[in-house]
């Protein structure tokens, strides 16, 4: 894979306002995207030893190596432009304790922003950065 994965939650309303907004702020188009729950995010989840069905984080591949949490957040954010970019400084915080507060919204994200009853479909201007 040339470009970075970004393996998302695709009917989470809150997952795919994220996504939109490093789709705004990454001009250099250095990421890809696909649902979780699209049979390209499930070979890729099942590729890298996670279950097919894992829905409660993000996953980011870069050179064949997955990465989840905020740990995968850290990575995004060493890549977008503007204020976006501030969020590397969550690599002083200790893994344990920044994933507490990951962990906290991923188990709450549908009561607090809602979701889709299936998946966003991509607009055209962005569908090239999607896998199928």
């Amino acid at each position: 894979m040339d470009h970075p994965v970004i393996l998302f939650d695709g009917v989470c309303n809150y997952c795919n306002s994220i996504c939109n907004y490093i789709i705004r702020h990454d001009p250099s188009k250095h990421f890809r995207f696909a649902h979780l729950q699209s049979d390209a995010g499930k070979k890729l989840l099942v590729e890298h030893g996670f279950a097919p069905d894992m829905l409660d984080s993000v996953v980011l591949i870069v050179n064949g190596k997955a990465y989840t949490k905020t740990d995968a957040t850290i990575r995004m954010a060493s890549h977008l432009n503007g204020a976006a970019r501030l969020g590397v400084l969550l690599r002083f915080v200790p893994r344990s304790i920044r994933n507490v507060g990951y962990d906290i919204v991923a188990r709450n994200r549908y009561k607090w922003w809602g979701k889709q009853d299936t998946c966003v479909v991509p607009t055209p201007d962005v569908r090239d950065r999607f896998l199928s």
